[in-house]
């Protein structure tokens, strides 16, 4: 059976069973503060555990794509070494809200496994929680109970908490858990040894392929456990798992999942995979880590060195080291497996095909750029061993910069140093690189208390500030939250005016007023679909209040908003429809956009764009909205989505004239487009590979902006004496500017020459070598251009010049070739050595070096030492 008939009869059979078939959610997490990636099927349902919304559907299943770097079993620099680890994988699911719990859920899990994917049943093994005295927690019976119905009960094993108590986090909705493992070991090795014996022995050919996890408890903050007031069961399937028993393959990477893309490493490589394990391990990480780095960028989220963008950036450039280090590829590969890829699973995950070239553009470039860094890398250890020859154990605090600035695994580095005769040493790379670690959680501590309840009646916040910028409210729950020493709190409310941040509209600010004191709100936040409001305080008396917006605020964060849509529009129009929305920020006082495009705007386009933008505005445009309609209708409406939302079943559409902007948009936006008045380009860049940024400003920030460039045009005309025609007078300059450069380094040329003839004179013949030390008030392009004159006039020479320019000491060594091969003299070594005494560094090659320091008066040192190197 191949895998996308795997996943299909699994899908197939839910539906059966009366649940409703849901696409992933987007692997990239938007709206949830504690996660940056989905890393588990449930991830999309913790506001329904947690009761933050209503649910919809009491029965459903899908296959979710996931991403795990970190934890047991997922850390990065571990992916590839297995048969059955990874970091992006998919998740087969089925959940019950409310609905079926413990019975129906093994019941199903056993049919679908025997009866429908015909594993064998003598194979398998289950485990229940075995209870936890330290929790007051009882064995689960009730679980036990239905497997003995339908396995043997020598197959029915009881694990620990840690192995079958599910926990969402420190806190939260949890509960008991039953796995299922299946033993692929030959019959053989089967007979040797039980199965039973080796469940949950990191045995990769006895493994877990579904947990079957009963929600029934909430965690508080104090650690207690209550019971939840519905019961929920949440499964999760690893698919490659599956497809690996299914397919009677012994790794995850022999399956149809992985072999088309490690057949076409192979191919590129002309390595043949399975000869070598170094090889086998290459073709595994990169086979691996393109799915992940794919469906990120599918899903909006550009390598970058922040957040969840390095994690990406990360992973990809893993996979080049191993390319470049085992596999020979020193030019960029990763990219060309993209089409083999969009090929096996474009069709379940339409987002690969619709996105195919961006992200081949993206993975390029990234992959470009890395193997420069690599190569500077190599260039630095290379200068590094050539500095430290004494050595014999490579510093693990270079090791590690190595590691986090250059992206140089220690297996690269140990095998560069092995070449070297030399070791590296461990512990001082673990230390560095735990320090980073620890420097990263305390950047990221957060600490959460348990809400206290002021209403338990009340449901969702409902939101009412699409027309009302105040309303009479009632508080329903609030808790302390502390992050980075900072203490504050989050308030919950029956309704609210205040918009939560999302798609790019930043939070709204403003007051909640009780009868006696007013609150300042900070920021408003979504968090796990919660609205929440943030306060440095909380009121001595909790009671009604009104909560009122910061009008001003509001109003021109909605000016930036609406002309978001028509930039958006706009830049279709002119450039063309391939451009997508990557990611904006509307605040009130600019609004910045994100974009997919190959190459920078000209300025013709950017006028045209602004044209078209201004004259909709002029055109003073009634917002047309719709409301809680079907995603389908909406979608007939010719609504622009983006790719890597996660949308709710009923959606909103704003357009501005249908026929130019229309799109799903949950933001606040002008009555009308002549509010507006103004719309202005400030800036246009590349921010990644195929990405660009606009940055704008509307209103009176536009004209502010103008008026700011008339007054610096201003400001040079009267420089000038207001010529009629500024341009010309500038060109002018420009035109006697650089001919006066000419003139200058000229005569620069003419009085160095006579320096170099007075310096010739200087020369000592000590021994055969035409030697010179002198100290000089010049540039270091100057001493650069002296030396090598005199290298062109002097045979044998070996010349020190230590100069002084600005303030700043430097030291220029040159050797003639002659010198170099003969006495293998090293200006590169000489020069950092007698850098020592301006206490500075440098280097270069044998014949040239230079270096810089802080120390002027060494000096004279730097000449008295010069002559040791040729006694």
């Amino acid at each position: 059976m191949n895998s996308n008939k795997i996943r299909q009869t699994f899908l197939d059979f839910f539906k059966q069973k009366e649940h409703v078939i849901i696409p992933s959610a987007p692997m990239v997490v938007k709206d949830d503060p504690t996660l940056m990636f989905t890393n588990a099927g449930m991830n999309q349902f913790k506001d329904v555990f947690l009761g933050n919304i209503p649910i919809r559907h009491k029965r459903i299943a899908d296959t979710q794509k996931c991403l795990r770097v970190s934890g047991k079993h997922n850390d990065l620099e571990e992916v590839g070494h297995d048969t059955y680890h990874h970091t992006m994988f998919e998740m087969l699911g089925n959940w019950s809200f409310g609905d079926y719990f413990k019975k129906e859920a093994i019941e199903w899990a056993w049919e679908l496994l025997t009866e429908v994917y015909k594993i064998d049943k003598s194979r398998i093994y289950v485990t229940v929680f075995g209870g936890d005295k330290t929790e007051n927690l009882d064995v689960d019976k009730e679980a036990y109970n239905y497997w003995k119905n339908i396995i043997e009960e020598d197959r029915i094993l009881y694990g620990s908490k840690k192995d079958n108590f599910w926990e969402m986090g420190d806190s939260g909705p949890c509960g008991p858990c039953s796995e299922i493992h299946v033993d692929i070991r030959d019959d053989i090795e089967r007979k040797k040894t039980p199965g039973a014996n080796l469940v949950n022995m990191d045995n990769p050919e006895v493994i877990e392929i579904w947990n079957l996890v009963f929600i029934e408890f909430n965690r508080l903050s104090n650690g207690s456990l209550v019971n939840l007031p519905n019961k929920h069961v949440d499964t999760g399937m690893g698919f490659e798992r599956l497809c690996m028993i299914l397919q009677e393959k012994k790794s995850n990477y022999d399956t149809d999942v992985f072999q088309p893309l490690i057949s076409d490493i192979a191919k590129n490589s002309g390595i043949i995979y399975g000869k070598d394990e170094k090889s086998d391990i290459a073709m595994r990480v990169i086979a691996d880590h393109v799915r992940a780095v794919s469906f990120a960028i599918a899903d909006g989220e550009i390598p970058s060195n922040n957040k969840a963008g390095y994690v990406i950036k990360r992973i990809l450039r893993r996979a080049v080291r191993y390319g470049y280090t085992f596999l020979n590829f020193k030019s960029p590969f990763v990219n060309q497996l993209v089409p083999v890829l969009v090929e096996q699973m474009g069709e379940q995950f339409p987002e690969l095909m619709a996105q195919k070239a961006l992200i081949q553009k993206v993975i390029f470039e990234e992959e470009q750029a890395f193997l420069r860094t690599l190569e500077t890398g190599i260039i630095k250890f290379e200068k590094y061993i050539d500095s430290h020859k004494e050595q014999k154990v490579l510093d693990g605090k270079f090791v590690f910069e190595l590691f986090d600035t250059y992206g140089f695994p220690v297996d690269l580095t140990s095998l560069m140093a092995k070449e070297k005769s030399l070791e590296i040493d461990m512990k001082g790379f673990n230390d560095a690189l735990n320090q980073q670690k620890n420097r990263s959680r305390s950047a990221a501590d957060l600490s959460v208390e348990d809400w206290n309840v002021l209403d338990d009646k009340a449901g969702d916040t409902v939101f009412v500030g699409y027309e009302n910028l105040e309303a009479e409210v009632s508080p329903v729950k609030y808790r302390k939250v502390k992050s980075k020493n900072k203490e504050f709190f989050q308030v919950v409310l029956n309704k609210t005016p205040f918009y939560a941040e999302s798609g790019g509209q930043v939070g709204d600010r403003g007051l909640l007023i009780f009868e006696n004191e007013e609150i300042p709100v900070i920021d408003t936040q979504v968090e796990n679909k919660l609205v929440v409001h943030i306060t440095t305080k909380i009121p001595a008396k909790w009671s009604k209040a009104l909560a009122k917006v910061d009008a001003s605020k509001r109003l021109l964060t909605e000016n930036n908003h609406t002309a978001t849509h028509l930039l958006h529009s706009a830049l279709r129009k002119v450039l063309g429809e391939h451009v997508q929305q990557k990611g904006s920020l509307v605040d009130d006082s600019r609004l910045r956009f994100d974009f997919s495009h190959f190459s920078k705007m000209t300025n013709e386009e950017i006028i045209k764009v602004e044209e078209l933008v201004n004259s909709k505005i002029r055109e003073n445009i009634t917002i047309d909205e719709h409301r809680n309609i079907s995603m389908p209708e909406a979608k007939k409406m010719g609504a622009l989505s983006l790719f890597g939302e996660k949308y709710d079943e009923n959606v909103r559409v704003i357009s501005f004239d249908k026929n130019f902007s229309s799109e799903l948009c949950g933001g606040t936006h002008v009555g009308q487009t002549g509010r507006i008045g103004l719309f202005k380009i400030v800036s246009e860049g590349a921010i990644a590979a195929g990405i660009r940024r606009v940055e704008a400003v509307t209103g009176k920030n536009a004209e502010d902006f103008i008026n700011t460039k008339f007054d610096e045009l201003d400001a040079i005309k009267s420089k000038l004496k207001n010529p009629k025609d500024i341009v010309k007078a500038v060109e002018g300059l420009i035109k006697e500017t650089e001919h006066l450069k000419k003139q200058n380094e000229s005569l620069q040329k003419e009085k160095m020459g006579n320096v170099a003839e007075n310096l010739s004179s200087k020369v000592e013949n000590i021994n055969g070598i035409n030697f010179l030390a002198e100290k000089m008030n010049v540039s270091p392009q100057q001493a650069k251009d002296l030396v090598f004159q005199m290298k062109n006039k002097i045979d044998n020479l070996f010349c020190v010049l230590a100069h002084i320019h600005e303030g700043k000491p430097g030291i220029t060594v040159i050797i003639s070739d002659k010198l170099v091969a003969e006495k293998q003299l090293n200006a590169g070594s000489i020069v950092r050595e007698l850098a020592k005494n301006i206490k500075g560094g440098g280097g270069g090659q044998a014949f040239f070096a230079t270096a810089g320091g802080k120390d002027v008066q060494g000096v004279d040192k730097v000449l008295s030492e010069a002559k040791k190197f040729i006694s």
